[in-house]
């Protein structure tokens, strides 16, 4: 027998008009209704028609800070805290005109203060008898995909850095002050330990986040190269220079010049650097005419900037110029608290990147990562999720999703690394990444064969840029 549309809405109550959602309603959320309202991560509340909450469900609750139970019966506005809500209400405009808002960008502040981007969608809500008895909005936290975009943007702020050890809890408290300052920033750490994320932070935290943030890998270039590179040169300085072109000194007026292993940098161009440094003033190559530039200067090292000033093979007058706000990144195997994090970290980025839904680790991987002494540091272990997204079909990322090579090394070496061992591997890593596509340079620059480089890869578990 035919069921009539009365019948059919007599079955199902109260219903979300044009609603951009599959499913209706009743103002107390029906069981099925109300299982599914609760198992989705977008947040949903009903309102009557004196905008005061007639339901709120789990993600709701989660996204804002406040239970069901402070939720209803309170009006809508004190509650969410949007910042359309006094001048474009989307609710107002659905329950005015009938028709649905979707997916609408706005900010809310949560129960603990935190200001949270959202996306909302808005519907009426009707009864069997077709009255409108008030709205449904649905609301999704943008946090995490806000924060890849920065991180895809490289637009990075201390909310982007990922650490509760004691020792990063420290750095992060004091990155604000650091940044409010015009003090040039020394940042030392084992490569892989997220050097130029803090110089990104400190910059886009700063008076200058405006301003360009210009990063030069001083080991990745010879120093001719170097030199042409931040000075920059003119038409006919030498062979092959066509035009004109501005150097990332002249580049990073206003802004930030970020110089990466600058203990990679000759006697003869430490010299020259100084003298920019304390006059702000250079000469392009080939050029007659001084340019001036505003930047501040943050540099970073894999090694110890101090040791190499005692060791007579770097400037010491260079060095305190850049040392006057030291910041000591650990390696991450002294801060393995911070792996777990981590992982979910780099889990939730590569689900976003990835259009996947991982879920987690098994516990075998996550006690295998803790144990592991990571010579590659976060760098590392952000490869080897990436690499597991790969391999890992299912919901949880097993022992067999990582990379045969790291499971082999850990195999082959038995016993946590000895000091030595370890400072060897972090120096290997640190070579690799300085020449990512010549394996022979870096063997040579490491005083061992392409063979030997190979078998010690092998044994610690690094695997090449």
């Amino acid at each position: 027998m035919k069921r009539t549309t009365a019948q059919n809405e007599k079955d199902t109550g109260p219903r979300i008009e044009n609603a951009p959602m599959s499913c209706s309603i009743t103002s107390a959320l029906r069981a099925p209704c109300c299982t599914i309202l609760e198992s989705i991560s977008d947040g949903v509340f009903t309102i009557d028609l004196e905008k005061r909450v007639t339901s709120f469900n789990r993600a709701a609750e989660i996204i804002t800070g406040f239970n069901s139970s402070e939720a209803i019966g309170q009006y809508c506005f004190d509650l969410f805290r949007a910042n359309i809500c006094e001048k474009r209400c989307a609710m107002d405009e659905t329950l005015a005109t009938g028709q649905p808002k979707v997916n609408l960008s706005a900010l809310i502040i949560s129960k603990s203060g935190i200001l949270k981007p959202i996306s909302i969608s808005t519907a009426i809500l009707k009864n069997e008898q077709n009255d409108i008895i008030g709205g449904v909005e649905t609301f999704r936290d943008l946090s995490e995909l806000e924060k890849l975009k920065r991180q895809l943007a490289e637009r990075y702020t201390h909310e982007d850095i990922v650490g509760r050890h004691p020792r990063m809890k420290e750095i992060l408290s004091f990155l604000p002050d650091i940044a409010e300052s015009e003090s040039a920033v020394l940042i030392e750490g084992p490569t892989g330990s997220g050097k130029e994320l803090i110089a990104r932070a400190i910059h886009h935290l700063s008076p200058r986040k405006e301003g360009p943030f210009i990063a030069v890998n001083c080991a990745a270039l010879p120093e001719t190269l170097l030199e042409s590179e931040l000075f920059g040169y003119t038409k006919g300085a030498f062979t092959g220079a066509m035009r004109d072109k501005p150097g990332r000194f002249f580049l990073a007026d206003k802004g930030t010049l970020f110089l990466d292993e600058i203990s990679s940098t000759s006697m003869t161009f430490q010299a020259d650097l100084l003298r920019v440094l304390q006059d702000g003033e250079f000469t392009p190559l080939g050029g007659t005419r001084t340019l001036k530039a505003d930047f501040r200067v943050i540099t970073a090292t894999n090694l110890q900037l101090k040791k190499l000033v005692e060791d007579g093979e770097f400037r010491e007058d260079l060095y305190y110029r850049l040392n006057v706000v030291k910041i000591d990144l650990p390696a991450l195997r002294e801060r393995k608290d911070d792996i777990p994090i981590l992982i979910e970290h780099f889990i939730r980025k590569f689900n976003i990147l990835k259009d996947r839904s991982v879920q987690g680790v098994a516990p075998e991987v996550l006690s295998f990562l803790l144990g592991y002494p990571f010579p590659g540091n976060i760098r590392q272990l952000e490869n080897i999720i990436e690499y597991a997204f790969i391999t890992c079909k299912g919901d949880v990322i097993g022992m067999g999703h990582l990379p045969r090579d790291l499971i082999e090394a850990e195999e082959d070496r038995g016993p946590l690394l000895s000091a030595n061992e370890t400072e060897e591997a972090e120096k290997i890593q640190a070579i690799l990444d300085q020449y990512p596509r010549n394996r022979p340079e870096a063997a040579k620059a490491l005083g061992m064969s392409r063979t030997t480089l190979w078998r010690k890869m092998k044994k610690y578990g690094i695997m090449a840029p």
